[in-house]
């Protein structure tokens, strides 16, 4: 069987489809998959036992229409995407049989579960979503070191509203420097973030940090989180990647809806939120200028939860 998957464009939403995908192939064990999605999504899937072929989708009609051409024919066509590009795209598909995600049409609570019950939805099975899943080439790493990693992840692609704040971050790290190594982590666009974390290391005399902003690609991002020994970030697609390798997390929560977001089956998630009225906006920026949600989150109380990792 010929099945064609187009992907969610963001990185987080990308990998909480994957207890879907795998529910889909426990189903359908001889399917070949070919995966569509923005170039985060798709180097997610990189290296999935059952793909067949993989394509980065861009949202302009005459390039919709020369890849659904180019790509033959399917059998199945499941879209994890609901904008008018991605129904364009899926008139445009050859497959016998084409499903679309409607988040209206779902009851479930988490994301993963409304992924899950869209597929479930269609195949008409009752597997429940298990763990995430991201298949890599590169092992876990087993050399003893001298000290634990912890990784940083101050940034959040979808919009400023989700940022705790880098000063905070650098206090935490400061204070964890002492028994883990840091890796400062974020995306081209978040740059100066990272640098005012690494400033204010440098400053507090800290020396074992690597600032990787700007500086891997998806499946090196993926290589170095699934090693780390602790990771704290906010609500982002880094943040499901660590869960999907159960490295123990502190994810910090602002304008966005932790029950639907949050790291699923983590054994060692800790989420650190303030609960205020106005959560959860949802919001790219705060609409009331306060940014309370993410402002009365002090260090004291991420690196507390840290610590009761361990």
């Amino acid at each position: 069987m010929r099945l064609l998957i187009e992907l969610p464009t963001w990185l987080g939403d990308c990998v909480m489809t994957t207890p879907a995908i795998e529910n889909i192939i426990s189903s359908f064990h001889d399917a070949k998959i070919t995966f569509v999605g923005s170039s985060a999504s798709i180097d997610v899937m990189k290296f999935h036992p059952n793909l067949e072929g993989i394509y980065e989708i861009e949202n302009k009609p005459l390039k919709l229409f020369t890849l659904a051409k180019k790509m033959g024919n399917f059998d199945i066509f499941v879209s994890f995407r609901s904008s008018l590009s991605a129904r364009f795209f899926r008139f445009l598909v050859n497959s016998k049989k084409k499903y679309s995600y409607n988040k209206k049409l779902l009851k479930s609570e988490h994301q993963v579960e409304k992924y899950n019950e869209f597929i479930s939805n269609i195949f008409r099975f009752k597997n429940k979503p298990g763990k995430l899943k991201i298949f890599t080439v590169n092992k876990i790493k087993k050399e003893e070191a001298k000290k634990r990693r912890l990784g940083i992840n101050p940034g959040a692609t979808y919009g400023s509203a989700k940022r705790w704040y880098p000063e905070k971050f650098a206090d935490v790290a400061k204070e964890l420097s002492q028994d883990f190594n840091i890796i400062i982590f974020a995306g081209k666009d978040e740059i100066d973030i990272a640098s005012d974390i690494e400033k204010i290391l440098i400053k507090s005399g800290v020396k074992n940090y690597l600032n990787t902003a700007g500086k891997l690609d998806i499946v090196g991002l993926i290589s170095e989180i699934q090693n780390l020994d602790l990771f704290i970030t906010g609500d982002s697609g880094p943040m499901h990647i660590a869960a999907a390798f159960h490295v123990p997390t502190i994810s910090i929560f602002g304008p966005t809806n932790y029950i639907e977001t949050s790291q699923w089956m983590n054994e060692k998630s800790l989420i650190v939120r303030k609960n205020i009225s106005c959560q959860p906006c949802m919001k790219r920026v705060c609409p009331l200028k306060h940014h309370d949600c993410m402002k009365g989150i002090s260090s004291k109380e991420v690196l507390n939860a840290a610590l009761s990792l361990f």
